[in-house]
């Protein structure tokens, strides 16, 4: 039955195909194979798909009988003559045509995506669409600060050093699209924007076709007024009466002019309503500001937009200055001005908590409707956008990013979309719809394609299977839809709280589970999304959601869902959520204790521990089963009785390597499965696993095939660099935060246009958060290099270190590897003049961390506020200590010797040596009085160093290896005193020593950025080393052919623009 109805099928659809061929243009030849056409399809249609039944009384028709002897049937075919149907022909034969030809298929490879998405989505499972008359209505919500409205032509026009403006970046970009502005303006011969200049309609045009392209409010609007424009057609569709008698060009302009229609206009107008929640309005239109000018212009282009603002009244009553505040709404009339529909007092100033959510509160009371859909901005991104294109020094482009836009396409489908609060979604109702996100930002550099990829993986597959059937999806912000009736009775849709609620939008959906609602999620409407591109937006947007995460813990929100949630769904809530993060962590941490264990087998700390047990396990000639019973069997092993050594020497003998013994035992008993064990670690170590979810995305959307060479390609672009530097982002920022609270909002500033970033602000940004902790893993790495165990072989060796090496070189190198034009040697020594003059800059008021290493160290400590954080951060601090004292014991200056003593003495080695360095870094104001005696006693000291290492090394049993081991190990005790003294500020700015502290502190930064920079600078003496990072990073805008080597290079010599 099958078979049969596939071959019907097909020839049907050959049939039909055939006849829509013929009829696209009216001459005799077609006329005819018209005829033809219609002809076949009515004998397919007789012989093969009717009945015998109504065959036979097909076949009693006299008229249709006697039409078909005499030749007669379907010999009069009336030519389509509207344009619409002839539109209409055309489009069917391009759905009934396999095999396209180039001609119909869009050149634009957004458009290709979009089309392929609609069309599969058509075949999903959705609800039938009411009529707009009787869907439920909607409202939109977007909250707004101070981003950029619309574009000016200076901001357009304005070049950074490298001679690169936005406009010029669009236009290489975007080259399909920036032919066809020119086309639909009339300017289709044009060489250039300069002609635009003249006409101040397309100059104003042209602004918007660039707004469109970034992330202003005018592209979100316009988006988000799809959803009116779909309406109304679709509104206009269903009330107009077909005739098919009158085709004439009158009614064809009717047909594409449906937003002239009155009755469409106003089923649009009562079914969705758009409301942007512009806080500072008012204040912006008071001091005249270019921003309430475009809004202003928005008002007057998008007749249902309306804009909700605080506006704040003054009032003087008894000699005091009192404030009102009002939540105003309005609307543009027909002179373009500003009519206000509602004005209501509030209680006092809304804006008691964090600033978006208050936004979004203040304003909610203006939507209307059953549901709202939250479409969000990006706090205070402008501002930082246009600093990142205008600020003096080199920039390099990478993206347009936007947050969210819509698809008109996609508009078509939210009557649909809406019936799902009307479905059976299990026990109850559902009170949260979410939504699909395109994220588009990833096709012109592997960072954004990295973050497409990872962020395209949730928003799919992983909120999908979070859904159902886990059913622990919450709102992670735009673009869900909520249940407006439900939510404005149970707390709102946004929590303000400061701090605690830094991720306003997940205790949107914790309010919704916690009062028994539902969350749904439905995957055949999308919005269009974009993400942070650059590595620093990234780490910034990572940094923000891991310490909203950690703030999470310390909710009540989260412990009550844990309260209340059963076993199985309780489990899935945590690893969905905060468990993510604790894992990562632990990840992390799992790193350091295993190379801690590793390290500490071979240090005296451990056997020190063991003393009494070791002694009395000798004594009694224990075996294996004993805590350090192996020995016995080594020893045994190899001498066949036991040593008679004396105590010290059997410490002796045991420190040389416990790592040894344990692997020589596992090695004797044919046990692998420790060692095994020990070296499967590697897997873990580096961010492999993070892009399970994305292979899991890629076979799913372009099967197997695709997905693994996508997953080649990635590797080959460093993308395990990146994931693995992801990493440490997020450990470093959960951490802060549950051990110290005060997670805070971080404005990443998307824009056109990312900087290269010079070395001193990356510096800045990841110095703590990566360099710090790679440097201490690299340390341990050393260690174990230089005293612990290697006889397990060459290839047990690599797999211990060789990941753990990985997560340093990224840990250290990911931020300038993937910095634009980092290799340049040119640049390279700029970055250096630019650190050097900050480290040494001082400090002072009103001096910012950007321009002093002093300022900067000041906030860097921050955090620190409570007693529980400066004891938590001592404890943590006094792991440093076990370098010294497991060295001092490695040296051959010591011997065999194993008492306190060389441990003590080491201390007064360290003493002295901090002598040392107070003397050469005293102050220079302070020894104005006593010049000639400072630098005598700068003298004494150099020579009397020189003279002490010499004669230590030549009549002492001291080496030149035991030189560098002493100096790793007071590395490590000076950061742990560091520390301390940083954790525990106010005794020690009490007793004088802050100074000092500093000027280690600064010591320390100095050595830890010549360590990273040396590198680079060797790097960058090799031109092909920045050739092939441009390559690395820009590898998705070679392959669609884009003229990124223009952009990168800033050369516009043969552009006419």
């Amino acid at each position: 039955m099958y078979v049969t109805s596939y071959l019907l099928y097909v020839l049907l659809f050959h049939k039909n195909n055939s006849l829509v061929s013929q009829i696209q243009n009216e001459t005799p030849e077609l006329a005819k194979g018209a005829a033809n056409a219609v002809s076949a399809v009515y004998d397919a249609v007789t012989h093969d798909l009717l009945s015998l039944d109504l065959r036979e009384q097909l076949d009693t028709w006299n008229v249709l009988a006697r039409a078909r002897y005499e030749d007669r049937l379907f010999s009069r075919i009336e030519w389509p003559k509207d344009p619409e149907i002839k539109e209409q022909v055309k489009r069917l034969q391009l759905l009934l045509t396999v095999k396209d030809s180039a001609a119909n298929i869009p050149k634009n490879l957004e458009a290709r995506r979009r089309l392929e998405f609609f069309a599969n989505s058509l075949f999903m499972d959705m609800p039938s669409a009411k009529p707009v008359s009787e869907m439920t209505p909607f409202s939109v919500f977007t909250p707004y600060y101070s981003e950029t409205v619309l574009y000016s032509s200076s901001e357009l026009r304005v070049e950074n050093e490298d001679g690169i403006s936005v406009l010029f970046y669009l236009q290489k970009i975007f080259p399909d699209e920036w032919e066809n502005f020119l086309e639909r303006i009339g300017r289709a011969d044009s060489t250039g924007d300069a002609d635009l200049q003249e006409n101040s309609s397309d100059s104003l045009e042209l602004r918007f076709w660039a707004s469109y392209r970034g992330q202003t409010l005018a592209r979100t609007v316009r988006g988000m007024m799809y959803y009116r424009r779909a309406l109304m057609l679709q509104s206009y569709l269903e009330g107009r009466s077909l005739r098919v008698d009158d085709h004439s060009q009158t009614n064809f302009s009717t047909v594409q002019g449906f937003e002239l229609s009155r009755e469409a206009r106003a089923q649009a107008d009562l079914k969705f309503t758009y409301v942007v929640s512009c806080q500072i309005y008012g204040q912006q239109k008071q001091r005249k500001a270019v921003e309430a000018a475009d809004i202003s212009l928005l008002l007057q282009r998008n007749e249902a937009l309306r804009v909700a603002y605080i506006h704040v009244e003054e009032s003087d009553s008894g000699g005091q200055v009192s404030h009102e505040f009002y939540s105003k709404l309005v609307k543009a009339d027909i002179h373009g001005k500003d009519q206000e529909i509602y004005s209501i007092k509030l209680p006092g100033n809304p804006k008691l908590g964090e600033g978006k959510p208050e936004n979004q509160n203040h304003a909610i009371i203006f939507t209307r409707g059953e549901a709202i859909q939250t479409i969000d901005m990006n706090q205070n991104g402008a501002g930082l956008m246009r600093k990142n294109i205008y600020d003096a020094g080199t920039f390099f482009i990478i993206y347009i990013i936007i947050f969210l836009d819509n698809y008109l396409e996609e508009a078509m489908k939210m009557r649909n979309l809406l019936e799902e609060f009307r479905e059976n979604h299990g026990i109850r109702p559902p009170t949260i719809l979410g939504v699909r996100e395109n994220v588009f930002t990833g096709s012109v550099s592997s960072l954004a394609w990295f973050m497409s990829n990872q962020e395209t993986s949730f928003v799919t597959l992983g909120q999908r299977v979070l859904a159902y059937p886990l059913k622990v999806r919450m709102h992670y912000g735009h673009p869900d839809v909520f249940d407006r009736i439900f939510h404005i009775t149970r707390g709102g849709i946004s929590k303000a709280s400061r701090v605690i609620n830094i991720s306003e939008d997940i205790y949107a959906g914790f309010n919704t589970t916690l009062r028994q609602g539902n969350i749904t999620h439905h995957e055949y409407i999308q919005v269009g999304k974009g993400r942070d591109v650059g590595l620093n937006q990234i780490a910034l947007f990572e940094g923000k959601v891991a310490g909203g995460n950690g703030e999470q813990v310390l909710s009540r929100d989260v412990y009550r869902l844990g309260q209340l949630l059963d076993f199985f769904r309780m489990l899935s809530f945590y690893f969905t959520t905060v468990g993510f993060y604790v894992c990562t962590m632990m990840t992390v941490l799992t790193v350091y204790v295993f190379l801690y264990g590793r390290a500490y087998l071979d240090m005296r700390l451990f056997i020190l521990k063991w003393y009494y047990k070791l002694l009395t396990c000798f004594e009694a000639r224990c075996d294996s089963s004993l805590p350090l019973g192996i020995l016995y069997d080594v020893s045994k092993t190899t001498t066949g009785s036991w040593p008679s050594y004396t105590a010290r020497q059997i410490i002796f003998h045991a420190f040389s390597g416990l790592d040894n013994a344990i692997s020589v035992t596992a090695m004797k008993m044919g046990n692998t499965a420790l060692d095994a064990a020990l070296n499967a670690q590697f897997l873990v170590q580096i961010g492999v696993f993070t892009a399970v979810p994305m292979i899991m995305g890629f076979i799913l959307e372009l099967g197997l095939l695709k997905a693994v060479f996508s997953f080649i390609t990635m590797q080959l672009q460093l993308c395990s660099v990146f994931f693995t530097f992801s990493l440490g982002t997020r450990t470093h920022y959960f951490g802060r935060t549950i051990l110290h609270g005060g997670a805070k909002y971080r404005a990443t500033g998307r824009g056109f246009v990312v900087r290269h970033i010079k070395f001193a602000e990356n510096y800045r940004l990841y110095s703590r958060s990566h360099f710090v902790k790679a440097l201490e893993v690299a340390l341990l790495l050393i260690v174990y290099l230089a005293y612990g165990y290697s006889n397990g072989g060459a290839v047990s060796f690599v797999l211990v270190t060789l990941s753990s090496w990985f997560l340093v070189i990224s840990w250290l190198f990911a931020p300038y590897i993937f910095n634009p034009s980092g290799f340049e040697w040119q640049k390279t020594v700029d970055d250096f003049e630019d650190w050097t003059s900050w480290l040494l800059y001082k400090g002072g008021v009103g001096v910012k961390g950007d321009n002093s290493w002093e300022s900067w160290w000041e906030e860097e400590q921050a955090h620190i506020q409570t007693l529980r954080g400066r004891i938590l951060e001592t404890i943590l601090s006094l792991r440093f200590l076990i370098f010294q004292y497991g060295i001092v014991y490695k040296l051959h200056l010591t011997g065999k010797s194993t008492s306190f003593a060389v441990y003590g003495f080491s201390w007064v080695v360290l003493v002295c040596l901090v002598m040392i360095f107070k003397v050469f870094t005293y102050s220079p104001k302070r020894t104005t009085s006593f010049q000639l005696l400072m630098r005598f006693m700068q003298g004494v000291a150099s020579l009397g160093l020189v003279a002490a290492l010499c004669l230590v090394v030549a009549f002492t049993n001291l080496s030149i290896p035991d030189l560098f081991a002493s100096f790793l190990a007071f590395i490590a005790t000076g950061w742990t005193i560091l520390s301390v003294a940083i954790a525990w500020k106010r005794i020690v700015w009490t007793l004088g020593l802050w100074d000092s502290v500093r000027e280690f502190a600064r010591m320390y930064d100095a050595g830890m950025g010549m360590v990273i920079f040396v590198p680079i600078a060797i790097l960058s003496w090799f031109p092909f080393v920045s050739t092939f990072q441009s390559r690395l990073l820009f590898n998705q805008a070679f392959s669609r052919g884009l003229e990124i080597s223009l952009i990168l290079a800033g050369n516009k010599a043969n552009v006419g623009i």
